[in-house]
């Protein structure tokens, strides 16, 4: 039995081998993240989560766990996702900046026909930010593949002054979470 990371984050798979888990096969889901419309930030990411566990469990054995997942940040009922560019890093930094919002990230495991799908959301406080500390931000090129345009894990921790809730959600997989959801299916991490 191998377990599948349908995804090609660099930080879940450092996570996730992070944990020790033994058989860890990466194979990114490619198609298209279609969100459904008018959906809470849980359900949101839950969907998303559970097409690209469905479409990588597709292509992999039977006896394979499948793991997807997918992180939005949630601001004023809206979801900020990986920024277009940095027109769009800049406009999302400057409306975090000295506020909250909450992370939330979707995760589903799928084994033997089962599927379990679940979420973590965690609340993020920002410190203000300067125009000229977001320029340079983003000109260390850490924003754009990441969503709300920060790392916590990087030098997006210099923005960040208090995380409530699940740290590694707010990195993109919420560890404590996935390790029950993956015990469920028999694999132990601990």
């Amino acid at each position: 039995m191998n377990v599948v990371l349908a995804s090609a984050s660099p930080r879940r798979r450092e996570l996730m081998e992070m944990l020790g888990v033994e058989n860890l096969k990466i194979l990114p889901a490619r198609g298209e993240e279609i969100p459904p419309e008018h959906a809470s930030g849980g359900e949101l990411v839950k969907a998303l989560a559970l097409a690209k566990a469905r479409e990588v469990a597709a292509l992999c054995a039977a006896e394979d766990v499948v793991i997807g997942a997918d992180t939005i940040v949630w601001v004023d009922e809206h979801p900020f996702g990986k920024p277009r560019d940095r027109e769009d890093a800049a406009r999302m930094l400057r409306r975090l900046s000295g506020d909250c919002h909450t992370v939330y990230t979707g995760v589903a495991v799928l084994h033997g026909g089962e599927e379990d799908v679940e979420y973590e959301e965690s609340r993020v406080w920002f410190r203000e930010l300067s125009d000229e500390e977001i320029a340079r931000y983003i000109a260390t090129g850490e924003p754009m593949d990441k969503a709300g345009a920060y790392g916590a894990q990087g030098r997006g921790a210099l923005l960040v002054c208090a995380i409530e809730g699940d740290f590694f959600n707010v990195m993109g997989l919420p560890l404590c979470r996935l390790g029950q959801m993956l015990r469920k299916q028999g694999v132990e991490l601990l």
